[in-house]
């Protein structure tokens, strides 16, 4: 049966998304629960890994576990929760190699996913979810890699500054920051009233890496982005500029005392941590961070019906004057599950219910995320959720997670560059020089 472990969240065929990509489809045929139809016949165990290590979205995918379990007689699920950067960097990764040991796990798409199906690690679905795909629309997109489905999302969103409104209220700041300069002036104004501006998880690598994208982001054009995805050339003065960006937002100091070991999401300590008890102001991440924040709240007061804190706001990434990007654009990804190669046909099977109407409502309802089935949206009931939905609707460029753009090679490398800037030893240009050098060797 469900196994409930201990305790997150990389394009090839995306290069830019609306809102219309999630809402304008009209619902695809359930698909029931699945069975075994066409299956082996026999007793069947799935090992399904993913990254939900906290409530509610650990206790969900038990559920649905169980749900299928109940549906389909014989078929056995193992589902296990893994803090995301171990999954994500070492357990998939090693686990993949062997050849055997999983069947459904967590997957980010984009380039990361086409890696793998090079590797031969990845079984092509693309028959069996034709109708779901097709009713979901753009946002498949990262989880194809060559007009070939190897995967489905089950959440997609996007980042920006969570805040506190208490905080910004003390500080005297009206409204949220529209431009890059509205953002300094709200930094200087919350340092003057002894507040902790923002907080950041440098320690875990990836959230320091989101400055430079939003940077990028808002300084190069969308076409530039999207030639980049494909082409990787860096070349466009744009991208030195988001170096040249963060480096003069770094040394204006407006994070957290340690930010270079602090971690995102584990504990009252983290970043996630610090903004959902006060001690910081803001914090630039995923729309997954309320439920993060809740998490942290219910293991640091021991009250299991803890939420997010109340005083919670949202705004996307400022616009910067002058540059050539798009001032509504916004960055963002999703989450998805991947069969293994080796897998079982019921493993295509639990993919199908998990992004159904049914479970895809349920998810919205939770609060863990924003749900990416068609018919399902009347389920964001989390305000939280809301506002970041508000965000994606009013962004009319939507740019997939940078390293997950790029690949794990060109993304990896990136990524040393900007946490090598973060922490005094890197340059803007040295970025450059790694995304270019890594892309020579592909």
């Amino acid at each position: 049966m469900n196994r409930r472990a201990p305790r997150r969240w990389a394009a090839v065929a995306l290069t830019g998304l609306t809102i219309g990509a999630l809402a304008a489809c009209s619902p695809a045929g359930d698909g029931g629960t699945g069975g075994n139809d066409g299956g082996s016949g026999d007793d069947v165990t799935l090992t399904w890994w993913h990254n939900g290590t906290g409530e509610p979205l650990l206790g969900f995918w038990e559920d649905v576990a169980a749900e299928f379990e109940e549906a389909n007689p014989g078929v056995n699920v193992e589902v296990t929760a893994y803090q995301n950067e171990e999954l994500q960097r070492t357990l998939i990764p090693n686990q993949l190699r062997t050849g055997s040991g999983l069947d459904l796990y967590q997957q980010w798409g984009a380039g990361e996913l086409a890696a793998q199906v090079e590797a031969g690690f990845v079984k092509d679905i693309s028959e069996d979810v034709a109708e779901r795909a097709e009713a979901m629309g753009g946002v498949v997109a990262p989880w194809q890699v060559d007009g070939a489905t190897y995967g489905l999302p089950f959440n997609f969103g996007i980042s920006g500054f969570w805040y506190n409104t208490e905080l910004f209220e003390q500080a005297g700041i009206e409204g949220t920051p529209e431009t890059l300069d509205e953002l300094y002036d709200a930094i200087d104004a919350l340092k003057a009233a002894g507040i902790t501006p923002i907080a950041v998880g440098a320690g875990d690598g990836w959230p320091a890496a989101h400055y430079w994208y939003h940077f990028a982001l808002k300084s190069c054009a969308p076409e530039v982005l999207q030639d980049a995805q494909s082409s990787y050339d860096f070349s466009d003065p744009c991208f030195l500029e988001a170096g040249e960006l963060l480096n003069e937002f770094v040394e204006s100091e407006p994070f957290n005392d340690g930010f270079l070991a602090t971690s995102a999401q584990q504990g009252a300590g983290s970043s996630a941590g610090q903004l959902a008890t006060g001690a910081a102001a803001m914090e630039l991440m995923g729309h997954w961070n309320p439920g993060v924040m809740g998490g942290i709240l219910q293991e640091e007061t021991g009250d299991e019906n803890a939420t997010p804190p109340e005083f919670l706001g949202w705004f996307n990434f400022p616009a910067i004057d002058g540059a050539q990007g798009d001032p509504t654009a916004a960055l963002g990804g999703g989450d998805g599950f991947s069969c293994t190669a080796w897998s079982p046909p019921e493993c295509t099977d639990l993919l199908n219910y998990i992004t159904s109407v049914e479970v895809q409502t349920r998810f919205g309802e939770i609060g863990a995320g924003i749900p990416v089935t068609p018919g399902s949206e009347a389920g964001i009931a989390d305000v939280n959720l809301q506002q970041v939905l508000a965000g994606l609707q009013e962004s009319t460029y939507v740019q997939l997670w940078l390293d997950t753009a790029y690949g794990p090679t060109v993304g990896g490398a990136m990524n040393e560059g900007i946490v090598n800037l973060f922490g005094g030893q890197g340059s803007p240009s040295a970025i450059i020089e790694n995304m270019t050098n890594a892309a020579a060797t592909l």
